[in-house]
């Protein structure tokens, strides 16, 4: 595969991040098995995310023409591990989606960044454990709390679908909950899910639970004594 200009850098969409110099996948701190071509295929529809890819482009761009294999073959596979690794559905695709007779697109939002990839638990311990408060976004009275990284999917595929009793049932049954700007909660885990942390609620009705809170919700605050729950 030849050299990307964005060789150096790191990719991350979804809950995924690419190392691209070392060819490497990551679902938050866990690095995934991928092979070589699957990881090419990727890179190359990460790179022109949005765009359609034919098959010849990917067969030019990873299978030489000198190079005697089953291509049809080998890119069905390749797309099949993908899928795969990033549990995502021909039929619903999430990720990578499947114009029949064309290619494939890469539908989610791909970032980009230049710094090199941290090691897992790499700066943790600056955020872990300290206490935060909740800024709700837009001047709403509550922020939105998952109770962890299924019911964030869940949350987020009824709000693409537009489903508003869904989510209240989801209110209702305590697996979304409704955190009081101002709340106190404590950071445990800076990498629960790319923008999302896992923190512990320190005051209000949820006191004691843990859910997943947006990083960019979180205000620093001065560390005090958690008052006993009421």
């Amino acid at each position: 595969m030849a050299s990307s200009p964005h060789s150096r850098a790191t990719l991350r969409f979804g809950r995924f991040t690419v190392d691209v110099r070392a060819r490497e996948i990551f679902e938050g701190k866990k690095k995934l098995t991928v092979q070589q071509q699957p990881m090419q295929v990727l890179l190359y529809l990460l790179e022109n995310a949005g765009d359609l890819i034919t098959r010849e482009e990917l067969r030019a761009r990873i299978w030489p023409a000198d190079t005697f294999v089953d291509f049809e073959h080998s890119l069905n596979t390749a797309i099949k591990k993908l899928r795969q690794a990033l549990r995502d559905r021909a039929g619903r695709p999430k990720y990578i989606e499947t114009l029949p007779r064309r290619g494939y697109r890469f539908l989610a939002e791909v970032e980009w960044s230049e710094e090199k990839p941290r090691k897992a638990g790499a700066g943790k311990k600056r955020l872990e454990g300290k206490v935060f408060v909740l800024q709700a976004e837009s001047g709403l009275p509550c922020t939105m709390a998952p109770n962890d990284s299924k019911c964030l999917e869940e949350w987020e595929r009824l709000q693409e679908l537009g489903d508003d009793v869904g989510i209240s049932m989801m209110i209702a049954e305590r697996r979304l909950l409704l955190l009081e700007s101002g709340s106190r909660v404590r950071m445990l885990s800076a990498t629960a899910s790319r923008g999302w942390c896992e923190a512990r609620i320190l005051e209000g009705e949820h006191y004691g639970k843990t859910a997943l809170v947006q990083k960019k919700a979180l205000q620093a605050t001065e560390k005090r004594q958690t008052p006993a729950n009421k």
